[in-house]
């Protein structure tokens, strides 16, 4: 945890957050500035501030934030019509809250390229 991390003061409960899942590892919540009927974002508990800081042996953990993203898609009925995954690194890529984290975007048709 990093006391000055907006996301890690989401999970510890110092911040109210709409939870939209959680286990040992994860957490995923509401967006609160949604892009998209769904828009859910999945973190690490773990505070690693960017994709750049993550190490070889952090790819359990990588690949269990594209599961539960999986997951909560195709809760919320995004399988069959598609969603989106989105990471953005670093400021230059749209990164506002240091704390990696993957977009789950769905619920309505989206462009190629994104913006």
């Amino acid at each position: 945890m990093s006391d000055d991390c907006l996301f890690c003061k989401i999970i510890a409960g110092k911040i109210p957050g709409r939870k939209v899942y959680e286990d040992d590892a994860v957490y995923a919540f509401e967006d609160i500035n949604p892009q998209a009927p769904t828009h859910v974002l999945i973190v690490p508990r773990r505070h690693v501030a960017t994709i750049n800081d993550l190490g070889d042996g952090d790819a359990e953990l990588a690949g269990r934030l594209v599961l539960v993203a999986r997951r909560i898609a195709a809760g919320r009925g995004l399988a069959e019509s598609g969603y989106r995954l989105v990471y953005n690194c670093q400021a230059g890529a749209g990164q506002t809250v240091f704390h990696v984290h993957l977009h789950l975007l769905g619920g309505r048709n989206f462009t190629w390229p994104p913006g």
